[in-house]
């Protein structure tokens, strides 16, 4: 039994979930202009003594893909949502898929209901589970 999400948390989800490819996709962009890219974070402190990264190219794209916060917030979403999807059964997973991966989006959720032959509330009682669990992995619940 899922305990009730304040509905900012349920927002926050919902929109990863909407775009969870487009993050996987960015994921990719970062890593790629991190370890490929010629323009690599600079120390701007000019003048006043050494710099605190390695001069090693190499050591200083690893420590910049370890390090970066946008890839890291990514990398944990994707990893929650990915996490629990796979560990969903097949109608729940078909769910996810017509009511945040289909675009542009074409059902309701009394079509999402029709197409998974439930009730509309199953579906929504199945989103709040669903909901609940990435939350959880995400550490966004109070328990």
């Amino acid at each position: 039994m899922t305990t009730k999400l304040h509905k900012d948390i349920v927002r926050y989800v919902e929109h990863n979930l909407y775009h969870y490819h487009e993050y996987i996709r960015e994921i990719q962009r970062l890593r790629n202009d991190i370890l490929y890219g010629v323009k690599l974070t600079t120390d701007e402190n000019v003048g006043g003594g050494r710099s605190n990264l390695p001069s090693s190219p190499t050591e200083r794209r690893t420590i910049e893909l370890l390090t970066h916060r946008r890839l890291e917030t990514l990398e944990r979403v994707t990893h929650a949502i990915k996490t629990v999807y796979e560990a969903l059964p097949d109608e729940k997973r078909k769910l996810i898929k017509l009511k945040y991966w289909t675009k542009p989006q074409r059902y309701t959720w009394d079509g999402i209901a029709e197409q998974l032959c439930v009730t509309r509330i199953t579906c929504l009682r199945w989103r709040n589970e669903i909901v609940y669990a990435i939350a959880e992995l995400l550490g966004e619940t109070d328990a």
